[in-house]
């Protein structure tokens, strides 16, 4: 095992200023992504359920648009 003890891995060496905060970061990038990522799919099936009901009702109507 490469550190001794639980205290000598969260110190890193003497680096642990430097890479938590990196690991912090990149987690809430990826968090950050993941949540974009949902919300752009529910905009998404949400703008094409609205275009089939469009899409429905114009062709109930013959299609025929202002």
């Amino acid at each position: 095992m490469a550190f001794d003890s639980l205290a000598a891995f969260l110190s890193m060496g003497g680096y642990a200023p430097y890479v938590w905060p990196a690991y912090g970061a990149t987690l809430l990038l990826l968090l950050g992504v993941v949540c974009h990522l949902r919300l752009e799919r529910r905009r998404l099936w949400r703008e094409l359920h609205r275009r089939a009901r469009r899409e429905r009702h114009q062709s109930r109507d013959g299609g025929t648009t202002p």
